[in-house]
């Protein structure tokens, strides 16, 4: 019996030491697991950050592009402006030349007095 006894506490004791390196590898897995959750979410962190980045130079970027497209239009009224000027002087010089050409007419048409000397 007293082999058993031996046997059965060297067994016991065997098991108490499994238990102790099983449960000592479950705490380092743990703490690993753990490292490893605190590095994902410093990354997810990084990674938003980086998306609402990039989201707000989309927006600077779109706006940029949207106010060139203003200012080009803007430029087809500087145009138009221009074109509408050129286009009233143009007729200006138009009426003066009629009203040129229709006093020389109104002044052939008279007729002159030529003085007898």
């Amino acid at each position: 019996m007293a082999f058993s006894i031996t046997k059965l506490k060297v067994q016991l004791l065997s098991v108490i030491i499994c238990i102790g390196l099983l449960y000592s590898n479950y705490l380092q897995a743990e703490e690993i697991l753990r490292e490893k959750v605190e590095v994902a979410d410093k990354l997810s962190d990084t990674l938003e950050l980086e998306q609402l980045q990039k989201a707000r130079d989309a927006v600077n970027e779109t706006q940029a592009r949207e106010s060139n497209v203003l200012k080009s239009q803007l430029g087809n009224d500087w145009e138009a402006e221009q074109k509408e000027k050129a286009q009233k002087y143009f007729n200006e010089r138009g009426s003066r030349e009629d009203k040129y050409l229709r006093e020389a007419k109104e002044a052939a048409a008279k007729k002159y007095k030529i003085p007898k000397s």
